[in-house]
């Protein structure tokens, strides 16, 4: 049994992950734990994601970030719970601003565009769905 059999609404989730897969340029995607920031489940290229070295210092967190398998039989490696680790407090630091804002109003989507990629992040009650795409130079 995989690891997203164990996640609510897994069969879903496989579904978009999926379609998302297919779609011209994405890269990779990446499924986190809501709460916590763990990895549920990856699929792409997400260790070619960040190209620059893990500085020395740790990537602080609030999250817990494990190395499970992701249901392919791999593991998380160290460079993926970095990424993970930096996307899961970038969003906790987004919706603290929009709560700051409006305590009233909740984070939707966020996109995050460079040069060389676009971070689209969609933030559920249970899990942050995250999809990597190339962008056009």
């Amino acid at each position: 049994m995989s690891d997203t059999a164990l996640v609510p609404g897994a069969d879903a989730l496989e579904e978009t992950l999926g379609r998302l897969s297919k779609k011209p340029g994405v890269r990779a995607t990446i499924v986190l734990d809501r709460a916590s920031g763990a990895i549920l489940k990856t699929s792409g290229q997400v260790g070619s994601i960040r190209t620059t070295k893990p500085s020395s210092a740790p990537v602080p967190a609030s999250g817990s970030f494990n190395k499970e398998d992701d249901g392919s039989g791999a593991k998380h490696d160290q460079g993926a719970e970095e990424l993970a680790s930096m996307i899961w407090n970038f969003v906790s630091t987004a919706g603290d601003l929009v709560h700051e804002l409006d305590t009233e109003d909740e984070l939707k989507l966020l996109r995050l565009r460079t040069k060389k990629q676009e971070f689209v992040i969609v933030p559920d009650a249970k899990y942050l769905l995250i999809a990597v795409h190339e962008t056009s130079a």
